[in-house]
């Protein structure tokens, strides 16, 4: 989540005109994350989160995103429920940007989580890919691997900046990742993004992913390789070093609801890899294309070096 675009009052009053949720009381724009304009805003006594879509994500995809939500949230999933408008769609205008207003869940996230967490998060993610084999929808991941040689053809060598000769590595990394790319692992739909952040806990047991504009259908054993990447290394004299005691937890809480084949256990570290390998290339790019005024904080590409090596 992040704050790219201004919502002006005139906005607000536009919003209460086109959907019956009420008088909005407090709007305050959130600084977390990186790819949306995102705001809290108050309306009675609910709170509910106003998403405004900004450059990175295609207009098409915008159904898919909420009727996701939607049908995740009947089938008993914790995550943001999208509102209709008035005219019954869930996506409107603002700025001639495409925004939505969803349900905001109660709680927050952890900075960082203990062994317990990530069985329950594991477990969680599980139970995620299992409802979403009852929705019919299908979205082509936009950052799978096949999409990484043309962002790192965007990315100039500037970047060896925060490390020396960041670039090359990340052409012989891409090299050697799609060599060993699997083509036969179980598919289905992935939330894509499960960082702490995306993770909501309140009064200390788990309660939501959140953030699911990244969502797509792709590996299932992808999902978990990222969670291993975001959620199990912790930072130790500067170096980021793998907890092995808490990436296996998160396994375990995963297959206590979906066991796990032996060529997704086979083809584990490639995912790892490739996971670690997009979020490099992800956080490089925006390092360097981030505009300077945005009110947001980049995030740190050099936390992927060290984890993909």
């Amino acid at each position: 989540m992040a704050v790219f675009t201004k919502v002006t009052k005139l906005d607000i009053l536009n919003i209460e005109n086109q959907f019956n949720l009420g008088k909005i009381k407090k709007f305050k724009g959130i600084k977390k994350g990186i790819e949306n304009t995102n705001y809290l805003i108050t309306i009675k006594n609910k709170k509910y989160i106003l998403t405004i879509f900004e450059k990175r994500v295609n207009s098409r995809d915008l159904p898919y995103f909420m009727n996701l939500m939607s049908r995740l949230s009947k089938l008993k999933v914790k995550c943001p429920n999208p509102v209709k408008s008035k005219n019954g769609k869930f996506i409107f205008k603002i700025k001639k940007k495409n925004a939505c207003i969803v349900s905001f869940l109660e709680g927050k996230d952890k900075k960082e989580l203990n062994y317990n967490d990530c069985f329950i998060v594991g477990k969680n993610v599980a139970k995620l890919h299992l409802a979403s084999k009852k929705i019919n929808l299908y979205r082509r991941n936009s950052l799978s691997i096949s999409s990484w040689p043309n962002l790192l053809s965007k990315i100039n060598i500037k970047i060896n900046k925060i490390s020396k000769n960041l670039k090359s590595l990340m052409k012989n990394e891409l090299i050697q990742i799609k060599k060993n790319w699997p083509r036969n692992l179980p598919k289905g739909i992935i939330h894509s993004d499960l960082f702490v952040d995306n993770i909501i806990f309140h009064k200390k047991k788990f309660h939501g992913f959140i953030d699911f504009y990244f969502s797509c259908n792709d590996y299932l054993s992808y999902e978990l390789a990222t969670c291993v990447n975001a959620l199990c290394f912790e930072k130790k004299n500067s170096k980021y070093v793998l907890n092995k005691r808490k990436s296996s937890n998160l396994l375990k809480g995963y297959e206590s609801i979906r066991k796990l084949k032996d060529i997704e256990k086979k083809n584990f570290n490639t995912m790892c890899k490739g996971s670690a390998l997009r979020y490099l290339l992800t956080r490089a790019y925006d390092y360097l294309n981030t505009p300077r005024n945005a009110i947001i904080k980049i995030k740190d590409p050099k936390e992927y070096i060290q984890k993909l090596n």
